[in-house]
């Protein structure tokens, strides 16, 4: 039997579930209406594990497991809802509204973002941690999109969607630690970007205002990332 046809038995919050052994602690727990937040994962893309807000705990260790990448064992007895689980999950959330510049009520984003739906649930309300302030530049030389560097999370989302789906490996990451941002090319302005299709994927799955369509500015448009579940599927198909 593979491993993609063999079954695995766990427990998530004391709900006794089944998974294909080539599945994560995330994919059993959604396919059982069992809630993770998450802001890198994206159904369609490869995982990263790079929010680090799917933590889960599982019995036996005191580690926590970011679910998204974290594959299923037999007998696993895994928790998602703690008080321990909550704490981290609203300290990174405060990390990453302190680390840049996000102001939702002047941002094309606002009520359509990820960040801010997770902050909400969460029940955030104010900062515990010092806002960083840092100057960030936006790039608005492409002639369709623009991009924010005040709003990223560094989800690599368009950097994943770029090289994955569409093929063009435009973005990626420079820098580390706090100094790093999403970049094209070698750094190129966004609008002199040899490499760029201008297919607008990047702009869909960004989770926050920092990829945006400049014809959006003004409106309250709503992404749509589900369309990349189909594009896998119609490519696996060809394959």
């Amino acid at each position: 039997m593979t491993q993609a046809m063999e079954v695995k038995t766990l427990r998530i919050d004391g709900v006794d579930v089944s998974a294909r052994a080539d599945q994560t602690i995330l994919e059993a727990a959604r396919e059982n209406n069992i809630a993770i937040p998450t802001l890198c994962h994206l159904d369609g893309l490869s995982d990263v594990g790079a929010c680090r807000l799917c933590l889960v705990e599982v019995a036996g260790t005191n580690r926590l497991f970011p679910s998204c990448v974290t594959r299923v064992e037999e007998g696993m007895q895994i928790t998602t809802s703690t008080d321990r689980l909550q704490k981290y999950r609203r300290m990174t959330l405060e990390l990453l509204f302190a680390e840049r510049n996000h102001v939702c009520s002047v941002c094309v984003s606002n009520g359509a973002c990820e960040l801010q739906a997770l902050g909400q649930s969460q029940g955030l309300t104010h900062i515990e941690f010092p806002y960083r302030f840092p100057q960030l530049p936006v790039d608005a030389s492409h002639e369709r999109f623009t991009l924010d560097h005040n709003r990223c999370i560094l989800c690599t989302r368009c950097v994943r969607v770029c090289g994955e789906i569409e093929g063009a490996h435009t973005w990626d990451v420079m820098g580390r630690g706090e100094k790093a941002r999403v970049i094209t090319d070698l750094d190129q302005p966004w609008g002199t970007s040899e490499s760029c299709t201008s297919c607008g994927k990047c702009v869909e799955v960004c989770p926050t205002g920092a990829l945006f369509d400049k014809s959006d500015v003004g409106t309250r448009a709503r992404k749509h990332p589900e369309f990349l579940t189909y594009l896998n599927e119609m490519r696996g198909g060809q394959s």
